[in-house]
């Protein structure tokens, strides 16, 4: 599944059929859908993989005053190991640690919530991220925003 966001040449037009009929209303409120999804399951103690990488929760240690450590959660976006290979990324290895389970989105609760067919959110997500592969691709910044 990730496979697809490993991209040798420059993602074309046609390869996005979904996002050319959508106005970008709508393709907010496909990714507001996903990112309310996401921070449901998070709250689960649940991480979220969507292809290009993965949304979770992670214990950390962070220094409060003297040196003392405290232990916090923080929400991460950890990119697909293959994907930073491929495009040659530098980010610092992150693990999920094992008893996190890790679920795929689920394109049809998605979908019922925002009134959309579950075919048209699951492309237009696919095809957003597929832009984004073709971002890092072609080395251009990119800004991806989720609340």
């Amino acid at each position: 599944k990730m496979q697809k966001y490993l991209l040798y040449n420059a993602v074309e037009p046609e390869e996005l059929p979904t996002l050319r009929e959508l106005s970008t209303m709508e393709i907010c409120k496909v990714w507001s859908g996903m990112s309310r999804y996401i921070y449901k399951q998070l709250l689960q103690k649940t991480a979220v993989e969507i292809g290009v990488g993965t949304f979770a929760v992670l214990p950390v240690h962070a220094t409060v005053g003297e040196g003392k450590l405290l232990p916090v959660e923080r929400p991460m976006f950890i990119l697909s190991k293959p994907l930073k290979m491929f495009y040659n990324l530098e980010s610092e290895e992150t693990k999920i640690p094992d008893e996190i389970p890790v679920v795929q989105p689920d394109f049809e609760e998605i979908a019922a919530e925002i009134h959309f067919r579950h075919e048209i959110v699951e492309h237009c997500v696919q095809e957003t991220l597929l832009c984004f592969a073709g971002a890092l691709r072609d080395n251009k910044e990119v800004e991806f925003s989720l609340r």
